[in-house]
């Protein structure tokens, strides 16, 4: 690397995938106070919901996520606008 062209906290940081507990180490400048400890050194530790390792569109595997019938309403909506428009 050119030396003076990166921000000096430009060090290695853990990105953990808290839906399929897998760690992506990678360099960033991103703060965080969380740490974890892999193979004998401390890392910044940063937590992730999803990632390329349990997003459906990478997995191929389809996980449909009902929170407060959202789907159902949406299903309602769209049944109601396809009756409207065949009319």
């Amino acid at each position: 690397m050119r030396k003076g062209i990166h921000p000096e906290n430009y060090r290695l940081v853990v990105f953990r995938d808290m839906s399929c507990d897998e760690n992506i180490i990678t360099k960033s400048t991103i703060n965080t106070k969380d740490t974890i400890e892999l193979d004998g050194k401390e890392y910044p530790l940063v937590k992730l919901e999803i990632s390329s390792r349990s997003h459906p569109f990478y997995t191929g595997k389809m996980k449909l996520v009902d929170t407060a019938g959202r789907v159902d309403k949406f299903r309602s909506r769209y049944a109601k606008h396809t009756e409207k428009n065949k009319k």
